[in-house]
């Protein structure tokens, strides 16, 4: 029995909720082996007693199945505030609340909730950022007419675009217009630490955080990352999709995040010319799976002409058309979520004053973050950030 052979038995063991290996994820450490005997740790990020099990149960066979006779598997599993995702770390100390917008596949809308759940916040009067942490698909600088504005860097920082009263970055403000990304899952987990400790966030009551579509690297990094206040699912009313949006509402309650609740984007049509509301794709059939996950639908958001010009031309139409029944439902969305936020600080919520931010060393705002093989990225003011 090899270091090698025990690595490879246990990359069999896939991280519950997510499509990648606890080997890969680097949560095995301290392997020892005494002929066929092997004790290792698995540094677990989930204190949720179901998920360490399962971990044990399967590398213990996989490693029997390699030829092990006995095997020691210890779960270190963190020390969790109450309804937080982080275990002590948080890397934007200055913001006092995450809201992880996620979904369980693409082209649902998230994009679209993400950047007019921030502008409604905004008009709460709150101090809000946005982060368009989806790297691959960077859609929110043209949802808000800035594709074409680079942002300025700061000495080793770099400054959040200010557009519609919130605090914007994404991928796609450092980025050539059609360039593509092809990287691997090493350089996202970068990426998404560095949005969050390389750029100047201001003191932010709330960063509303767009994030990829699915259950992976970019989710599992931005929870050991900082203490994710609360998350949000968007889904469509199709079967197809709620099949996935579970996914999503699972992975928030195995990485110990508090669900805002879901919203229930092209849920119905309404007609330009009559007003009149048509449930030409299903409405409300997120209600059980709303009820599954004991939480609820905060908007049902129709299909409204209004939100696809909005969204191609810059203009979101919470803020640019205020009295449009979408604008008026994502208000009503924004306000339930705070209230939920708000909630959640008063029973125990993170005390993010307490937490010093980690900056490991070498670590600045334009590195390429992810091996040598990685083109660096032109942001068109120096800075290749990634």
């Amino acid at each position: 029995m090899t270091e090698e052979i025990v690595k490879s038995a246990l990359s069999k063991v896939m991280y519950p909720g997510f499509t990648k290996d606890i080997v890969t994820f680097g949560f095995v450490k301290d392997i020892n082996i005494d002929g066929t005997a092997v004790s290792f740790t698995v540094d677990i990020t989930s204190s949720a007693p179901e998920v360490a099990q399962q971990i044990k149960d399967e590398a213990t066979e996989a490693l029997r199945t390699a030829g092990a006779t006995a095997v020691n598997c210890h779960i270190q599993a963190p020390q969790m505030p109450k309804e937080s995702s982080s275990h002590g770390k948080n890397i934007a100390p200055q913001v006092k609340n995450f809201l992880m917008v996620s979904s369980g596949k693409g082209g649902v809308g998230k994009s679209t909730t993400s950047v007019n759940i921030a502008i409604a916040l905004a008009a709460q009067g709150l101090k809000v950022g946005l982060l368009d942490a989806d790297i691959y698909g960077p859609n929110v600088p043209r949802m808000l007419g800035v594709s074409d504005i680079k942002p300025e860097v700061n000495g080793n920082k770099v400054l959040p675009i200010k557009v519609y009263g919130i605090e914007m970055m994404s991928m796609g403000s450092l980025m050539e217009e059609g360039q593509s990304l092809i990287w691997r899952g090493a350089m996202i987990m970068k990426a998404i630490e560095q949005f969050l400790r390389d750029i100047l966030w201001s003191e932010l009551d709330c960063l509303v955080i767009d994030m990829p579509p699915g259950t992976g690297d970019a989710q599992l990094t931005l929870a050991q990352s900082v203490p994710v206040t609360a998350g949000l699912t968007v889904t469509t009313p199709q079967s197809v999709s709620l099949d996935d949006s579970r996914r999503s509402l699972d992975m928030f309650k195995k990485l110990h995040i508090p669900i805002a609740g879901i919203i229930e984007n092209m849920s119905g049509f309404i007609a330009p010319d009559t007003g009149v509301e048509y449930d030409i794709f299903g409405k409300g059939t997120s209600e059980p799976m709303a009820k599954e996950f004991d939480t609820k639908i905060i908007a049902e958001i129709p299909i409204e002409p209004a939100v696809r010009e909005g969204g191609d031309e810059g203009k979101p139409v919470t803020f640019t058309n205020p009295n449009s029944e979408s604008a008026k439902r994502f208000r009503e969305a924004a306000a339930s979520i705070w209230a939920t936020i708000e909630e959640i600080n008063a029973n125990g919520g993170v005390d993010n004053q307490a937490v010093q931010p980690t900056t490991p060393p070498g670590v600045s705002a334009c590195s390429t973050g992810g091996g040598s093989s990685a083109p660096a990225q032109s942001s068109g003011g120096g800075c290749g950030c990634s």
